[in-house]
């Protein structure tokens, strides 16, 4: 499934080292299609703040 910038995505698994649980909902703000399909996602805590930005592959994530 292609997803686009500001999507609103949730973790389809842990992510230890980046402290992101699954299910975890999360904002697309880069697509990547070069050399693959992959989107850069940005996680924020209750207030606002960055928690983690990664880049994710597309069976990582799903639309909510």
């Amino acid at each position: 499934m292609k997803f686009n910038e500001l999507d609103v995505v949730k973790s389809l698994k842990n992510f230890k080292e980046k402290k992101i649980i699954k299910g975890e909902i999360g904002v697309i703000v880069i697509v990547f299609t070069v050399p693959n399909e992959a989107y850069e996602v940005e996680f924020v805590n209750s207030d606002g703040t960055t928690k983690s930005i990664f880049t994710l592959l597309p069976e990582e994530i799903e639309k909510v």
